[in-house]
């Protein structure tokens, strides 16, 4: 080597390196924090996504409904709703909804609507997932209330380390 030429000290690298180093943890816990609020963020907008799509349809047949039974139900039944239809020919066709808890464990299911019909339909549908149902806990699991002619429906839907709670309050068709 010639006088002028010099190179890198031990303390120079030891320095650059933990220079590095600083500059890589601070990245890479950015990338798991991103990571992190990403799931959760995720599971929040299952939980969102689970009772507003529980909400419409309870809200869509609440408003068509003549009679609303939400007492004395059997086994997993939610809420029961019923309405007469009439056609332009004064035909009428007799609804009957009835929204139950399907698959609870360890007090959340899914909540199913079966619609039948005096025209002879008669559908299951799954209205939502991960929906909280504990008839012995009322205040912290979904429930539903009537007072004619309001329907109040609250859910909770429960996904992963998120909660969404909705309350939602229909009125409902007055009886003619």
């Amino acid at each position: 080597m010639r006088e002028d030429e010099r190179g890198f000290s031990t303390i120079e690298i030891i320095v650059a390196i933990l220079i590095m180093s600083m500059i890589a943890l601070g990245a890479g816990m950015t990338i798991f924090q991103v990571i992190k609020v990403t799931a959760q963020s995720d599971s929040h907008m299952t939980a969102l996504q689970q009772v507003q799509n529980a909400g419409f349809w309870i809200s869509r047949d609440a408003q068509m409904a003549d009679n609303v039974t939400t007492d004395n139900l059997s086994g997993t039944n939610f809420l029961v709703l019923s309405w007469t239809e009439v056609d332009d020919s004064d035909n009428t066709t007799d609804h009957s909804v009835t929204y139950f808890f399907d698959e609870l464990s360890g007090g959340i299911g899914r909540l199913k609507r079966n619609h039948s019909s005096s025209a002879g339909l008669n559908k299951e549908t799954l209205v939502a997932q991960y929906i909280c149902y504990d008839p012995a806990d009322p205040v912290n699991t979904s429930n539903v209330s009537y007072t004619s002619p309001s329907l109040i429906v609250k859910l909770v839907a429960i996904f992963a380390d998120a909660s969404e709670t909705r309350e939602y309050q229909v009125s409902c068709r007055p009886k003619l």
